[in-house]
């Protein structure tokens, strides 16, 4: 019973959660820098490229669209092929879904498209509006 109290008393100690909250705060703030769209667009198509299993790719997409911009074409096409290397279909179709919330209007979204037309008739893929107007 004597440990129990030892440990439980160790455990709560508030003073070394206080001394170490201040450093992490620290060295995390000064860690941001800038990238450009085009080291983005390079970094997504080779994560999107090497991603092996479902999770990955979900990852990738939930990190690529937390951004605040529109990912280019040639990351959308990797993110589509790489849906497609996992067998999951829902996923190709979901990436339509993140663009058309990401871009500013439907002139874009139909731009995003028309570019990448040739990718879906590829791999099968419609949008979710297709999908339900047959």
């Amino acid at each position: 019973m004597r440990t129990q109290v030892v440990s439980t008393l160790l455990r709560s100690r508030p003073v070394l959660a206080s001394r170490v909250a201040p450093r992490l705060a620290r060295s995390s703030s000064s860690a941001h820098h800038q990238e450009t769209f085009e080291s983005f667009t390079e970094r997504y198509v080779t994560f999107f490229q090497s991603a092996e299993d479902l999770f990955e790719v979900q990852r990738g997409l939930n990190n690529c669209f937390a951004h605040d911009l529109v990912p280019a074409p040639a990351v959308v096409e990797s993110a589509l092929r790489a849906s497609r290397r996992v067998n999951d279909f829902a996923t190709a179709v979901r990436i339509f879904e993140g663009i058309k919330e990401k871009v500013e209007n439907k002139a874009q979204y139909q731009a995003y498209l028309d570019e990448l037309k040739p990718v879906r008739e590829e791999l099968g893929i419609d949008t979710k509006e297709e999908l339900f107007s047959s």
